[in-house]
């Protein structure tokens, strides 16, 4: 991609860090995340944005209010040359890598559907030990009815590529880890083998989404949460392209253990920080997304998802379903040119959850005439 889309770029990430090589993200790139993984693949480009988010979510009906749902214009060849109404996002000939795809009922999914509704190709980095099972999938025909655009489409995804965010190189790599047999037929998938095969496939890319996290320890409390486990969460689950944070880097969340509320904290920091050295080194703009709790595959593992979903759909100002779909609308209006001068943002989607001082479901509440979708 030519140099001029250097001032328009944004780099976005949602869980383990990535990093890519000096020429892979291009000038003008847009970037989701914080993390220092995430300089590698700052290097690849010159001026980008840098955005991250923070994941969970689901969902809410309200009674009482109609909520519509707003669909990203698909700005493929198929109506590129149809009139388009109100202000369209269009991303055609970017090139963005999601990493964190490993199925599609997740954020990094949803993510990859908007960028693709608006016109970007898509390239995805995904576990190993889930790659087999993805790709299969994804060959067979199983995800068809997911990929489905607003234009009638089906979401293409150019090449999934290999990778544990957790290893910088294969040095980093353990025995037991290379060894194992989940990872066998699979080569270059650390961050920097991968950052080096995109290069050398496409020369650059455009939007980073980090749609990754990772804590091994996640259902202990901090206090119980072992040295290994604690750097583990802080390793994967900061910074890069679009990141997913979520409400626990500020606020207490019980059962949020692991390090996985620390690992959010720093990554929030690093977003304002890179906003600033990134903003003024490479014209790139850093963002993260906060989003709501949503029962995804990789939510489920804290234990308790279902309960934050009920705790929400009582208390956010917004009684109604949050879906994926609005997250990855909302990483694809800050990877565009319409975001220009969003950066170093914290940017909630959550129905507004995070603006609630106290839960109103709370007894002591009782005798107040709270609107309620209940009533």
């Amino acid at each position: 991609m030519a140099a001029t889309v250097a001032s328009s770029l944004q780099l976005m990430a949602a869980r383990p860090f990535l990093s890519f090589s000096p020429g892979v993200v291009k000038a003008g790139a847009a970037i989701l995340c914080s993390n220092p993984k995430t300089v590698l693949w700052l290097k690849l480009t010159s001026p980008c944005n840098i955005s991250s988010l923070n994941a969970f979510r689901h969902g809410f009906r309200s009674s009482t209010v109609k909520f519509i749902k707003v669909v990203t214009k698909a700005m493929s060849e198929s109506n590129e040359n149809k009139p388009v109404s109100g202000l369209p996002i269009d991303l055609k000939g970017k090139r963005a890598f999601i990493a964190g795809v490993a199925d599609d009922n997740g954020y990094g999914w949803a993510i990859a559907k908007s960028l693709a509704a608006a016109g970007a190709e898509i390239l995805v980095g995904t576990w190993v030990p889930a790659l087999n099972i993805f790709e299969t999938s994804l060959r067979r025909g199983k995800f068809d009815e997911s990929r489905l655009l607003p234009d009638g489409s089906l979401m293409e995804i150019t090449k999934v590529y290999p990778l544990d965010a957790i290893f910088d190189n294969l040095d980093d790599v353990p025995e037991d880890i290379k060894t194992n047999k989940r990872y066998a037929g699979s080569s270059k998938w650390t961050v920097q083998e991968v950052a080096e095969s995109v290069k050398q496939d496409f020369r650059s890319i455009d939007i980073l989404v980090h749609s990754l996290a990772n804590g091994p320890e996640v259902s202990k409390p901090l206090l119980d949460t072992s040295r290994k486990g604690y750097l583990a969460a802080l390793s994967a689950s900061r910074g890069s392209s679009i990141s997913l944070t979520y409400i626990a880097s500020e606020r207490i969340i019980p059962g949020y253990g692991g390090g996985m509320s620390s690992a959010k904290a720093a990554l929030e920091s690093d977003t304002r920080v890179l906003a600033f050295e990134a903003g003024r080194k490479h014209k790139i703009r850093v963002n993260a997304i906060s989003a709501g709790p949503l029962r995804s595959r990789a939510a489920k593992a804290i234990g308790f998802i279902d309960m934050m979903i009920e705790y929400s759909k009582a208390n956010a100002p917004l009684q109604k379903e949050l879906s994926a779909d609005e997250v990855g609308n909302t990483a694809a209006f800050l990877a565009s040119p319409l975001a220009s001068a969003i950066t170093g943002a914290v940017i909630y989607v959550d129905n507004g959850l995070n603006a609630m001082g106290i839960g109103v479901d709370s007894p002591i509440f009782k005798d107040l005439n709270i609107p309620s979708d209940k009533h």
